[in-house]
C-alpha cells in the first residue's frame, strides 16, 4: 500500500540560528523543545538553560518563531503569543508537518516582534 506524505514517519524541520541553517527529520508528533534539545539547539539563554519549568509551558523560557508550517496554537500562552507576536513556546508545539523555526535571539525572554 502505498502511503502518503501527510502520514509519513518523520517530518522536515528547519531550524535557523543566527546565520546557521540545519536541517532535521524528526519523527511526526515529537515536541519541538525536545526536538531541539536532543539536536543540541537550544531554545533558551545560558541562564534559563538551568532555570526553566522542565517543558511544562509555565516559564515561557524556550520562546521560538516559526515561520513555515505553523501549527496552530493549543497553550493559553501560546494563542497569546502567536496573536500579539512573541515566540511560541516551543514545549508546545508539536511537529506534526514540515515547519521552520527559528531560534529568536533573548537576553531572557523572546522579545515582540516589530
Amino acid at each position: 500500500m502505498e502511503r502518503d506524505d501527510t502520514e509519513s514517519e518523520t517530518v522536515a524541520v528547519t531550524v535557523r540560528d543566527g546565520e546557521s541553517v540545519v536541517e532535521l527529520h524528526v519523527e511526526r508528533g515529537a515536541v519541538l523543545r525536545d526536538v531541539l534539545l536532543d539536536a543540541g539547539l537550544s531554545p533558551y539563554t545560558r541562564v534559563t538553560s538551568r532555570a526553566n519549568c522542565g517543558g511544562r509551558g509555565l516559564c515561557a523560557t524556550c520562546g521560538v518563531r516559526l515561520s513555515q508550517g505553523e501549527p496552530e496554537p493549543e497553550h493559553w500562552h501560546d494563542q497569546l503569543a502567536d496573536r500579539f507576536g512573541y515566540p511560541r513556546l516551543s514545549c508546545q508545539v508539536r511537529v506534526d508537518g514540515p515547519m521552520t523555526v527559528e531560534l529568536v535571539e533573548k537576553v531572557v525572554w523572546g522579545r515582540r516582534r516589530p
